[in-house]
């Protein structure tokens, strides 16, 4: 990357369409009889290219046990959901006449991640490369959402907004209580193994603007800390190539009315924080130190525990998150038609209540890919 390449980036962004949206879904590969992870993602990549919506809407994602599917650019929310439901019923159709199950948790309950292959592409080899074991380690399920940002500078800006924001999604997105064949006890798993052990990644710094980002990015290329901007894994950032801004903090989720609705209020929470910018309206610029707070509490405890009011220094039930970002999202949500709902219990929850009244791993996760067997594959709606 050169310093052409970020001044290349300014122009992407002076010219994206404000508010367009894409939403990214990864899903684990299974074996249909075992539920254990199922290497086969250059099969189905394969098979997708007779179709010409899938062989454009799939992609892997590190290991050959994962693969994702993208909607590409909608014009709106509910375009890119649109687009997103044919997409998945595409897919869901391709892996059961290719004899393969998908799941949509944020860790696999047992999988073994030394027996993972890596898929073999440039990226990915060099991933492998620069990280070693933890690329080895992060056998992981993700939604990510972008939405289309004009002018680079107020990306950024955006990005800083939603910095307290970002463990409010993590808590209301928690589906990922096993890791490496136990119970860890945390209600995200995925976020412990994955934010806390891959380098630039979390909960980024505030920038203040694109002048003070670009100086970081030209550090790290300076100083060969990477070599494209992708190895910058923040749980929020501008992402240079599509000129939008990415929010990727949440668990992948086991139905597809969950998905949806998180998707539908990343966004919501995206384009209010869009909004305030252009508004100037006030904004408390909270130390890395204090939403960190709230990010170990959602890791651990998701819904079922407390976060703190880091404005008024105060608890509250976890659960309050999603009133409160619904609170905060009214205007743009009624401006651009968003309306969602959450079930009582997320996927964290709903697997722990299985959990507790003693049920095995196995069966907890067949419970969850049946949901995700039975919604991913139909038309749903919010």
């Amino acid at each position: 990357m050169t310093s052409l390449d970020l001044d290349s980036v300014e122009e992407r962004f002076a010219q994206a369409s404000d508010f367009t949206v894409g939403i990214e879904e990864e899903f684990s590969i299974l074996d249909p009889e075992t539920l254990d992870l199922a290497p086969r993602f250059e099969q189905l990549w394969a098979a997708a290219q007779g179709d010409e919506v899938l062989r454009e809407s799939i992609t892997g994602e590190l290991i050959s046990s994962e693969i994702e599917i993208i909607s590409g650019t909608g014009e709106d929310l509910q375009d890119a959901l649109a687009r997103q439901r044919e997409r998945r019923r595409r897919l869901f159709a391709l892996a059961s006449a290719q004899g393969a199950a998908l799941g949509a948790t944020g860790t696999h309950p047992w999988a073994d991640y030394r027996e993972q292959p890596i898929i073999d592409t440039d990226h990915y080899r060099r991933v492998e490369e620069g990280l070693k074991y933890v690329a080895w380690r992060n056998n992981t399920f993700s939604l990510h959402v972008h939405v289309g940002m004009r002018d680079i500078d107020r990306a950024v800006r955006v990005c800083d907004r939603l910095r307290p924001v970002l463990p409010l999604l993590l808590a209301i997105s928690a589906n990922s209580p096993y890791l490496d064949g136990r119970d860890s006890g945390l209600h995200s798993a995925r976020t412990q193994s994955f934010t806390k052990s891959f380098p630039r990644c979390g909960v980024p710094d505030p920038f203040g603007g694109w002048r003070d980002y670009r100086e970081y990015i030209e550090f790290l290329v300076r100083t060969r800390s990477i070599v494209e901007f992708t190895q910058v894994w923040w749980s929020v950032r501008p992402h240079f190539s599509f000129g939008t801004v990415e929010v990727r903090i949440c668990d992948a989720q086991s139905s597809a009315q969950e998905s949806e609705a998180l998707a539908s209020l990343m966004v919501a929470c995206i384009t209010q924080a869009a909004r305030d910018v252009d508004d100037g309206a006030p904004f408390s610029d909270f130390a890395p130190r204090l939403i960190d707070e709230n990010m170990w509490r959602a890791i651990r405890f998701g819904l079922d525990g407390r976060l703190i009011d880091l404005e008024r220094a105060t608890e509250y039930p976890a659960r309050e998150a999603i009133d409160r970002l619904l609170l905060w999202t009214s205007p743009i949500r009624a401006e651009l038609g968003i309306e969602l709902s959450f079930p009582d219990r997320n996927g964290a929850q709903r697997q722990r209540q299985l959990i507790e009244a003693g049920a095995p791993r196995e069966e907890v996760f067949a419970a969850a890919t049946e949901e995700t067997r039975q919604t991913y594959a139909q038309e749903v709606r919010v």
